[in-house]
């Protein structure tokens, strides 16, 4: 652990701490962000509370509150006191602006070497960065975690794959850093340029971002020999570091002295039973810039029960499967892409790239999975082909218990993926079929 102290707190204590950190921050946010004042007074709660179970009658935030803030809205500090800045891609509206304190990074920083730690990093690792350096959050947040943890840190961003594989043969990465989609395709490079993935020095690797399955997991760490952790978080309560799974791979120690969690349904906004599954919900206890008061991630997840034999007394998070605004109906039935992706990586001879296409047959919504064949697969042999897809639409129907369309397709032909993969492709706006 980088900070037993914190990371095996026992939990009376721990709570206590959440106790005083949280009326530290509803007293902070009342009196300096306008939206939390109203927020607050509408709902007739005070900004004090003498216990945790308390909390839960305090309204949520969401994006939108933050989208309406923008740019500088809903920081509970003047500008001059923020360091810096990072934002949203804002590829499904607004951007939203996310400000940091010095304090802020310092507490970044360690919350990231917890999660290098947790994967089993040490000041002896190199660790290659390739999450993208910029506006996004993940790469400069990765890259101080790193050098807090005392790992030599390759700075190589994203793209330029051949070059992320020389990099990491020459220059000894022991630690890998990128989303999974983006391991899987530095695999699958490595291999056209003569080079096995296992020969490589790498022996673990911190990968999140997108959500992604077991079995990927398992095509991670065959390929490559290494030990391959999820990661988690998001840039309103963040960035990567709120959570992180440790080498037992049972579920993601949340941060919770400086992160409150709670799972809701997501259309009663109660409260579930722990153990059950629902939206995630997030506090920020110690974030200076922009510190958000329950805030609806769209996340779905569920607490994991039981203790981690690590020795780290913080609650777990499941694996996030997808997020409540990502997920399908298809004939009344929820369907995630990565439950898709989970059964497509069990069947032999279809690689671990897939889309699932939206479109519109008349007046109805059509969804159809198009899976990559392996390379060993001859595309030419229609009996072979045909026996391949009816066993994937078979193994999709058994363990989701709805029909999909499956259309097989060449290796190669799904378009590769950088940074997060595209695994939904919605063509419904472009008119029926």
């Amino acid at each position: 652990m980088f900070q037993p102290e914190y990371e095996s707190m026992q939990r009376e204590q721990l709570e206590a701490l959440q106790l005083e950190r949280l009326n530290g921050l509803l007293a902070r946010v009342y009196e300096h962000v306008p939206t939390y004042r109203a927020k607050f007074d509408a709902a007739g709660v005070t900004p004090r509370v003498s216990s945790l179970d308390e909390f839960a009658a305090f309204p949520f935030t969401v994006k939108d509150d933050l989208r309406a803030g923008y740019p500088y809205g809903m920081f509970a500090v003047p500008l001059r006191d923020i360091v810096r800045l990072h934002s949203s891609s804002g590829t499904t509206g607004q951007v939203t602006v996310v400000g940091y304190t010095a304090a802020d990074l310092d507490t970044w920083a360690d919350l990231m070497a917890r999660t290098i730690a947790a994967a089993g990093g040490t000041p002896d690792d190199i660790v290659q960065n390739s999450y993208g350096y910029g506006l996004f959050t993940g790469g400069l947040g990765v890259h101080y975690g790193a050098e807090r943890l005392g790992c030599a840190t390759i700075p190589i961003s994203g793209g330029n794959t051949k070059r992320q594989v020389q990099v990491m043969k020459d220059f000894g990465t022991t630690i890998l850093a990128c989303t999974p989609s983006y391991a899987l395709l530095i695999a699958e490079t490595a291999r056209e340029m003569g080079i096995d993935p296992a020969s490589l020095p790498v022996k673990a690797g911190v990968f999140g971002a997108e959500p992604w399955s077991e079995n990927t997991r398992a095509e991670i760490e065959r390929q490559f020999g290494m030990t391959a952790i999820d990661i988690y978080g998001l840039s309103e309560v963040l960035g990567p570091g709120v959570a992180a799974e440790c080498q037992c791979k049972c579920g993601l120690h949340v941060n919770e002295d400086h992160f409150i969690i709670e799972i809701v349904d997501p259309e009663t906004l109660r409260p579930v039973p722990e153990g059950e599954r629902g939206e995630v919900v997030f506090t920020t206890l110690t974030k200076q810039g922009i510190p958000v008061v329950r805030y609806r991630t769209r996340d779905i997840s569920r607490i994991v029960p039981g203790e981690c034999a690590c020795g780290r007394t913080s609650r777990r998070l499941e694996r996030v499967t997808g997020r409540s605004d990502d997920m399908l109906i298809i004939r009344g039935v929820n369907v995630f892409p990565s439950q898709i992706e989970q059964v497509l990586l069990g069947i032999p001879g279809v690689a671990p790239y897939y889309q699932v296409v939206l479109s519109r047959r008349g007046s109805m919504d059509h969804v159809e999975v198009h899976v990559e064949v392996s390379p060993d697969v001859s595309f030419d042999e229609i009996k072979t082909l045909e026996r391949l897809r009816g066993r994937v639409s078979a193994e999709i129907a058994s363990v989701l218990a709805v029909n999909i369309s499956v259309k097989l397709v060449e290796p190669k032909s799904i378009q590769r993926s950088e940074g997060k993969a595209k695994r939904v492709l919605d063509l419904r706006a472009e008119g029926s079929e």
